[in-house]
């Protein structure tokens, strides 16, 4: 046998759940070769196969044992290991025992913390196959499912009943139990199309069997690449583009192991319907491709796969148009029936609605949000009365009827019934972007009013759900709180908004009613805040400590943190930089150990070189004063740069810490001088050379 061999182990069960199963699948390659590394053994790569009826795993080039190694015991130390005779003592005994030796088969082991007794043993690698039936069992074992079920007599527990387990080592079948089955070398093809048993003669030609023999695309992202392909294809055909979200496009290969579209089609009145609407509806009930023409606006056709060939696909796309007709009608309905009254009617019924108990309902948050959303206006120079508008229809679709069957169009109901009732464009969009962003990497609100609505909506939540004790913890945040502190940042930052989150913060927890300390409150938010800011400054290409070096100065203005953050970038780049940045450090340390406390204005000197450093700071601090006004922190870095050689000649030349008290105190208003000037941007002390 040679020392590598292929590695495959499948488990075959009813149809898995589509919307786990890509994560089971990945769960489980990652188990598995987790086992594998903790054992000791060696292989090249890993690849993960699922379909509806199956997971498997192979391993490529696996070691077929684990290496040798040398293990060395270490015993009782050599003063209790004797006796007064000199004969062994118990202790020592009873070490030689637990080693399968003998007492005079022991050695010594000397170091600088002193000796002990010692064994070394020659230790073999047990074979891989003796190994992997257990590694596969704790890998299951640790799967993510949520609720695992049990089926007829078994005692054994799966997310579906199993039918069959495979595992291969090489040509060579690993036989053992894994979930009450037998293991073995055979497979089963496609439900209808081969419903047989097929052997697997060795790991490799798995993929192609299963597909030649068996009608089954093992490969996820194949069959991925596959339904893609044919969707495309099946829209060109009646002159449309498939409308493919990833989400549906990893559950439609979740349940198809043979994959064939099927173009259907429904009643073009339906397309007076808002657009995400039918494409909800298809998407979430049906499992549909929606299909749109060259403009986005949605074409009345379909595309759905079958997991089966069939002889009469008519028959299949004329069961779909049944199906989907109702579901279209039901939006219909609810559509119809929504604009019978005005969003508005549904303010005092948010009054029902508990938003937290601490917190009150949701007319109490929209009050709350339309306080904001002034004060936010009112810093911005927008229209208060927009803002205000918005913040109070803000949460009013969530007691419409569609809303209601797809919670996942809240928002964009809202912006439609906004607009078919003849409110400001302004506040129907912002309707739907208080939401906004919805992801990571997604666009921020573009509408003035929209962006203050969502800042407002997302601090409202901070604060409210903090000032009620339930911070998140570890991997928890059922608020969805950390969404919400990077989104409010993202809102503002990208959108060039000057708004001072501290500010926010104490006038959203100035609403609330129920006992908290307030000010801890305000600092554990900010607090929190900024550590999403890091993260996103981190993401942006700034690193760890030109971070910390703004973080030092604690700006609450997040556009004024990013301002300062990309000046100081800039100015690590210049030959300057590590110069000063040192210079700065060494001033602050000079500072913050003298015994001396710094005279209120800079006296008396006497060398040349801090005479110069003076002139030269009191002009700096000329030149960069409206520098600072306009909030140029850039031009205000380069300027301090130009400082660099006096302070270079200065601590050359210059004693701070000399014995004249007056000279002393003077020589470090001068060095809080400089400080203070570098301060006013960055303490660019804290970057690293």
């Amino acid at each position: 046998m040679s020392e590598q061999q292929h590695l495959l182990f499948e488990l075959g069960s009813e149809e898995l759940p589509p919307k786990t199963l890509l994560k089971l699948s990945k769960s489980l390659l990652d188990n598995i070769t987790a086992g594998l590394n903790a054992a000791g053994l060696n292989f090249t790569a890993g690849k993960a196969y699922a379909t509806p009826r199956r997971l498997a795993v192979l391993i490529e080039n696996l070691a077929t044992a684990q290496p040798d190694k040398t293990v060395e015991k270490r015993g009782p130390a050599i003063q209790a290991a004797f006796a007064p005779d000199g004969t062994p003592s118990k202790a020592a005994l009873g070490f030689a025992t637990s080693c399968g030796t003998t007492f005079d088969q022991l050695e010594r082991l000397k170091t600088d913390k002193g000796e002990w007794l010692s064994f070394t043993q020659a230790v073999k690698g047990q074979a891989t196959e003796e190994i992997i039936p257990d590694i596969i069992r704790q890998a299951i074992a640790v799967l993510p499912i949520a609720k695992r079920m049990r089926w007829g007599s078994f005692a054994t527990e799966f997310v579906r009943p199993v039918h069959w387990a495979l595992l291969l080592f090489g040509d060579k079948v690993i036989g053992t139990e894994i979930l009450g089955l037998t293991t073995g070398n055979t497979t089963q093809g496609h439900r209808f199309h081969a419903p047989q048993k097929i052997t697997i003669s060795k790991p490799e030609d798995y993929e192609t069997v299963l597909l030649n023999q068996g009608k089954v695309i093992a490969d996820v992202e194949q069959r991925k690449h596959i339904i893609r392909g044919k969707a495309e294809q099946a829209a060109a055909k009646v002159n449309g583009i498939a409308h493919i979200e990833v989400d549906l496009l990893e559950e439609i290969a979740a349940l198809n192991e043979w994959p064939v579209p099927i173009t259907g089609n429904f009643d073009p009145r339906f397309l007076a319907l808002p657009k995400e609407v039918l494409i909800t509806t298809m998407q979430t009930n049906q499992k549909y491709f929606p299909v749109e023409n060259a403009d986005g606006s949605l074409l009345a056709h379909f595309i759905t796969f079958s997991n089966i060939e069939s002889t009469r696909p008519e028959s299949i796309q004329q069961g779909n148009e049944r199906v989907v007709t109702p579901r279209l009608s039901d939006a219909e309905f609810f559509w119809n029936q929504d604009r019978k009254q005005p969003l508005a009617a549904h303010i005092d019924s948010l009054k029902t609605v508990v938003f937290q108990e601490k917190l009150g309902t949701v007319h109490d948050k929209s009050v709350r949000v339309s306080r904001l959303t002034v004060r936010i206006a009112e810093q911005l120079s927008a229209d208060a009365g927009l803002a205000e508008r918005a913040a109070m229809l803000a949460k009013t679709d969530l007691l419409t009827n569609m809303v209601g069957e797809f919670g996942n169009l809240q928002g964009i109901m809202g912006r439609y019934y906004a607009l078919a009732e003849g409110e400001a464009p302004e506040v129907a969009w912002a309707l739907e972007e208080q939401y906004f962003p919805k992801q990571s990497g997604s666009p921020t609100a573009s509408t003035t009013t929209g962006q203050i609505l969502a800042i407002a909506e997302k601090i409202d939540t901070l604060a409210g759900i903090f000032s009620a004790g339930l911070i998140p913890t570890g991997d928890k945040d059922p608020y969805a709180l950390r969404r919400a502190a990077l989104g409010s940042l993202r809102t503002m930052i990208e959108n060039g908004l000057n708004l001072n989150i501290r500010e926010l913060l104490n006038v959203a927890l100035s609403q609330f009613t129920h006992d908290f300390d307030k000010e801890k409150t305000q600092t554990a938010i900010v607090d929190f805040v900024f550590d999403r800011l890091k993260g996103y400054c981190l993401d942006k290409g700034y690193s760890a400590d030109e971070f910390d070096a703004v973080m030092a100065l604690a700006p609450d203005e997040p556009l004024d943190f990013m301002q300062r953050l990309a000046a100081v970038k800039t100015f690590r780049q210049l030959p300057e930089a590590e110069s000063l940045a040192a210079a700065n450090k060494r001033i602050s340390n000079i500072l913050k150990k003298s015994d001396t406390a710094p005279a209120d204005t800079v006296g008396a000197l006497v060398e040349p070189q801090e005479i110069q450093l003076f002139a030269a700071a009191e002009q700096s601090a000329k030149d960069i004063q409206p520098l600072l006004a306009q909030r140029d922190y850039q031009a205000t870095l380069n300027r301090l740069a130009g400082l660099r050689n006096d302070v270079d000649a200065f601590f050359d030349h210059v004693m701070v810490m000399c014995d004249d008290p007056e000279l002393r105190a003077n020589r470090l208003a001068l060095l809080n001088l400089l400080s203070g000037q570098f301060l006013t941007c960055a303490d660019i002390s804290r970057l690293q050379s």
